[in-house]
């Protein structure tokens, strides 16, 4: 089944396959699509939780799978810590740390999360925000992995890239870079990851499992 996977921007991405729609951490949305089934919230940041985005893809019945803390700010949602397995609008969803060992910004305690989506028939990770940790080796099977390459906040693209060398995906896409923090230098970078790459632009679509 193909899967249609969209980077909206920074960390936002959409994916669709068999009629069902998930977005993750949607940001900057254009226009009010409404049509998402599953709605993931990585972490509490504004620029990953953000309740008018959400509102926009969100129709009555849409589910929404988020963290303990962006589930208690944006006042529903089902509240996952890492480590768990989700089913939710029939999608299966995997729950992992995301986190910075030496940083500030997002500690492990926080319950940042980085997930596992099984989708038309593919394994897609992404990442959260993160840097490069341990978890990372421990999957398997992955045929998509997302993975954040502008530094600061998250990995930077060497890092990224021995991540994706610990993950070995069927194809790396990077994210994290063009607002906020990062440049296309950093995506390009990550090129050397070691597996396939794929550098979306804002709004392009890849397709996957046709």
């Amino acid at each position: 089944m193909a899967v249609e996977l969209t980077w909206l921007s920074h960390a936002s991405f959409r994916l669709a396959a068999g009629g069902r729609v998930v977005y993750i951490d949607p940001w900057k949305i254009e226009g009010a699509p409404h049509d998402a089934d599953l709605v993931i919230v990585s972490h509490e940041h504004y620029d990953h939780l953000s309740p008018d985005d959400i509102a926009k893809v969100s129709r009555a019945d849409t589910e929404i799978l988020a963290s303990t803390a962006a589930v208690a700010r944006l006042g529903r949602g089902h509240a996952a810590s890492p480590n768990q397995t989700v089913t939710l609008a029939g999608i299966e969803v995997r729950t992992l740390p995301a986190y910075n060992p030496a940083k500030r910004f997002h500690p492990l305690s926080a319950g940042g999360l980085g997930v596992v989506i099984a989708l038309g028939g593919l394994r897609i990770y992404y990442a959260g925000d993160t840097d490069l940790i341990e978890e990372m080796g421990r999957l398997e099977h992955i045929d998509v992995a997302l993975l954040p390459v502008g530094g600061t906040y998250t990995m930077n693209a060497a890092e990224a890239a021995q991540a994706a060398r610990r993950i070995t995906p069927a194809v790396a896409i990077p994210y994290h870079f063009g607002d906020i923090v990062g440049t296309l230098a950093d995506a390009e970078a990550f090129a050397n990851a070691g597996c396939p790459v794929k550098i979306l632009q804002p709004g392009k679509t890849a397709v996957f499992g046709e």
